[in-house]
């Protein structure tokens, strides 16, 4: 049975509304708004924020500096705002790890702070992870993704809206993945994954993520054109001129995105090879 603790805290007209568990170790510094619900055994640091409408469950711990966006549920288990594992990372530095809104986060996910001073390894809102999902230091990520079982996303990867990751699947640093993009699961990723598409394996080119982008609503007209582009700066095995000939197209916003992930890639440059409907 959840009971409010005994913890003393800088928002005394809050604690009415908050369902602390008398096992919780919340610091009285740690910041708890309205509707918040905290879990047998788990640890809240002096640096966190944990939003309105939280509920976090058994065993988790929040550390240093973290943010907890409004409704956000954060699954027994999983560690927030831990120090990197970074052999040259000095432990010192002030950083954090903010998330959004309406997040879920399952069961024993893990969440590294960044490695810079005032940096934030950040996600966005309406993201759900998957149990055992783990996002190293730096790492970035946009609204909306699903990150199944035991995806594993290394250092200063930064992710779009609406992807989907397989169970299982490795993701090198520094590189991006696109909007849209669907990778299977147990893939192994060493290159930027270009929006809209669907990646396999180890950095293997599937074609475009056709029902994804029809569950969306990308209309036929933009689904045709988006492949029209895809397979010519995808398949055409001369990026340069490619991009050269698409240049001055009135090209549609969505279409436009695709071109700037060839255009300018990480410094792992980006997943090629033939577009498939």
């Amino acid at each position: 049975m959840l009971r409010p603790s005994k913890v003393h805290s800088q928002y005394p007209n809050t604690l009415n509304t908050q369902n602390i568990h008398s096992t919780a170790l919340v610091h009285p510094d740690a910041q708890i708004e309205k509707n918040v619900s905290i879990g047998p055994f788990s640890v809240i640091d002096a640096g966190v924020h944990i939003c309105e409408g939280c509920v976090i469950d058994g065993h988790v711990a929040l550390r240093g500096h973290t943010t907890i966006g409004e409704n956000c549920r954060i699954g027994w288990g999983s560690v927030i705002g831990a120090d990197p594992q970074d052999l040259h990372f000095d432990p010192n530095i002030i950083s954090g790890v903010t998330l959004g809104a309406d997040n879920t986060l399952r069961e024993y996910v893990t969440i590294h702070r960044s490695t810079s001073p005032d940096g934030m390894t950040r996600v966005g809102s309406g993201n759900f992870l998957m149990t055992g999902a783990h996002l190293a230091h730096d790492v970035v990520i946009g609204d909306g993704n699903i990150f199944a079982n035991n995806v594993l996303l290394a250092g200063h990867i930064h992710v779009g809206n609406k992807t989907f990751l397989g169970g299982g699947a490795g993701f090198h640093q520094f590189i991006r993945i696109g909007d849209y993009a669907i990778v299977q699961g147990n893939s192994s990723i060493t290159q930027d994954v270009p929006p809209y598409c669907l990646i396999y394996g180890a950095n293997n080119f599937g074609g475009l993520n056709i029902v994804g982008l029809k569950r969306n609503g990308f209309s036929p007209e933009l689904r045709l054109e988006i492949k029209t582009i895809a397979k010519k700066l995808l398949q055409s095995g001369n990026i340069k001129l490619a991009l050269a000939e698409v240049t001055d197209m009135n090209l549609h916003p969505a279409t436009q995105i695709l071109v700037a992930a060839v255009a300018h890639p990480s410094r792992k440059g980006i997943i090629t090879g033939t577009a498939k409907a």
